[in-house]
């Protein structure tokens, strides 16, 4: 699968710091709990790339 690929899996995903410092991204969907936990420096360039796409498919739709 990549990052074309339409499927019909639905996910929830949270977004929040942890007690210890990090940024975490919780993934879950039917049997899965993903947890991914960042640094807070990590966090701001995931968001800097995710500004990005946003700005790339804004371009996409026209």
């Amino acid at each position: 699968m990549g990052i074309n690929d339409e499927n019909d899996i639905e996910a929830n995903l949270q977004i929040g710091p942890t007690t210890e410092g990090m940024v975490r991204l919780y993934v879950t969907a039917e049997g899965v709990d993903l947890p991914f936990d960042f640094d807070p420096e990590e966090a701001e360039e995931i968001a800097e790339e995710l500004r990005a796409a946003a700005n790339r498919a804004r371009g996409i739709k026209g």
